[in-house]
């Protein structure tokens, strides 16, 4: 099994100038001092690694509906004396698997939300809700999957009961239209500490997310907080930004054309650029069962590849969609590996540049200069095989070398990140109006393949990246009649279920559906966008 060791401040400084050739002395800045100390790494052992027989024994015989579950329960005692038990009670006569994890485990439960007050409107509702959703977990149980976190957090809800990467941007813009900056500082340390604590940050706080983490949004984190309290904020983050740098360009200096290592890929002209990618090739602690059976489904393929393929794409945020799946349709297909995502890049491009800015206020020129030029040489990179002369920006295959022909949600990302020229983004503005504009909002992609990143469903964080995007090129039209589309959705499914959810049918107006669980509640991201929205474009009308 992989071990995740914990990486430290001048590990992944000597790493950046090993492949950048930057300077020690450039990478650091003045380091915020955690007061806090976490729990000691011997402890960050994941489900399937504390007792393997049981863990294989629970998933494989799907005993809980949502495989989730187990992974996030609670021991009761040491995890090498259940293991010790289980081997030897599990081949006794009338041995009941169900009554043994419930002796020794307790139940990981929801979080669930409370309806809302009678009468209270969407942001009422909304700002009640910030309480029920925040935790606090300095401390961990002992043997919980739980990683602690030095300050509090806000959950997505439902089955979501830890903090995850990039819901967590959308949610604190929520934060801050409800006046909560405190809650948001607490956040971006939170981010902070999980870089300085292990290198990157992870898919969420749980030790069997360690592998991968999820789009890089701590870039536009620090830059909501720089709004909020000051320019100040990129120094002090500037250590952090660099390191969550150095993880998703870790072996770039080494490659040849061609060639792709963890999260990069030198392409044959030599442009690098990122992909998905998950240090393990193992089927997914909480969704094992789920990808044993796609792994089943592809014979002909190394069941490891198929592995490391659904956790990259679990590590994409859409997890999962046709994007990756090589027939469009089918999961035993799926090669997230293989894609160059337009998302992916056009986060990093923002990434570059907020580090760029960083150094600049920092007072380190030459860092400035150097982050600038990577930004530069990405933007010429994504335009030149991002682009599709039909109209949109796509993902590339770089082991096919050969451009996505679909256009999806993530199009407007370059949009989002300011790297698109003028006429692209107008062009992809009028694709986007034509092909993924839809009743309630924007569709993810135009097709419907039964997962739950594809049509017909909506997501809020892509409603708000494509409105922002869409404004920051003149296409205020078209991003107001997506925002209001969108924003009238959620309050016609609130008016009915009072509740917000975590996706929406966009094309038949109800709550969505497809992919690997039941329609969540709660819920984080909707909650932020919701509040960002509404603050644009004000209350749809009854």
């Amino acid at each position: 099994m992989t071990s995740f060791p914990r990486a430290t401040t001048l590990a992944v400084s000597i790493t950046l100038a090993a492949i950048y050739g930057c300077s020690t002395a450039e990478q650091q800045p003045v380091t915020p001092q955690w007061t806090w100390q976490a729990v000691s790494a011997s402890r960050e052992i994941p489900p399937d690694q504390a007792y393997p027989e049981l863990f294989l024994a629970v998933q494989q015989s799907n005993l809980f509906t949502d495989q989730k579950h187990f992974v996030d329960a609670l021991p009761r005692k040491a995890p090498a004396d259940i293991r010790a038990a289980y081997l030897a009670q599990k081949d006794e006569p009338g041995f009941d698997l169900k009554a043994f994890v419930t002796a020794n485990f307790e139940e990981s439960g929801t979080a669930d939300v409370q309806p809302p007050k009678p009468g209270a409107d969407l942001p009422t509702h909304i700002n009640d809700l910030w309480p029920v959703l925040t935790r606090n977990y300095q401390q961990v149980p002992a043997y919980s999957s739980l990683l602690p976190l030095p300050r509090s957090f806000v959950v997505p809800g439902g089955r979501f009961r830890e903090m995850y990467y990039w819901d967590s941007y959308f949610t604190m813009l929520g934060l801050a239209e409800s006046g909560r900056t405190a809650q948001v500082r607490d956040m971006v340390d939170n981010f902070a500490y999980l870089i300085d604590t292990y290198g990157h940050i992870p898919n969420g706080n749980r030790t069997y997310y360690l592998s991968r983490s999820q789009p890089p949004f701590f870039a536009y984190m620090v830059d909501l907080l720089a709004r909020l309290e000051g320019a100040s904020a990129y120094q002090r983050y500037l250590p952090q930004l660099q390191k969550e740098y150095a993880y998703w360009m870790e072996g770039a200096q080494t490659l040849k054309p061609g060639e792709a290592t963890a999260h990069v890929v030198k392409l044959a002209d030599g442009s690098v650029l990122n992909r998905y990618w998950d240090a393990s090739d193992a089927p997914r602690q909480e969704s094992w069962a789920e990808d044993r059976a796609t792994a089943a489904q592809a014979p002909d393929r190394p069941a490891a590849e198929v592995y490391r393929d659904l956790r990259a794409g679990a590590e994409s945020g859409w997890d999962y969609s046709s994007r990756w799946l090589g027939d469009g349709k089918t999961m035993a297909t799926i090669r997230t590996t293989a894609i160059v995502p337009v998302d992916l890049n056009s986060l990093m491009f923002h990434l570059e540049q907020t580090i760029a800015k960083a150094c600049q206020q920092s007072s380190q020129p030459a860092c400035t200069a150097r982050y600038t030029q990577w930004a530069q040489a990405r933007q010429k990179a994504v335009e030149l095989h991002l682009w599709n002369p039909a109209g949109f920006y796509a993902d590339y295959d770089w082991q096919k070398q050969a451009l996505s022909d679909r256009i999806s949600a993530a199009s407007l990302y370059p949009l989002y990140a300011g790297l698109a020229t003028q006429a692209h983004a107008e062009q992809t503005a009028a694709s986007v109006n034509q092909q993924l504009l839809r009743p309630g909002g924007l569709a993810t992609t135009t097709q419907n393949s039964g997962q739950q990143w594809d049509a017909p469903n909506g997501w809020a964080p892509l409603q708000l990246i494509a409105v922002q995007g869409l404004r920051g090129y003149g296409q205020d039209a078209l991003a107001e009649t997506i925002g209001r589309r969108f924003l009238e959705q959620v309050q016609n499914l609130y008016g009915r279920e009072a509740k917000l959810v975590e996706k929406y049918d966009i094309e038949g107006g109800q709550g969505g559906g497809g992919g690997e669980y039941a329609l969540q509640d709660g819920f984080g991201w909707t909650n932020g966008v919701t509040l960002e929205l509404l603050k644009l474009y004000g209350k749809p009308a009854q």
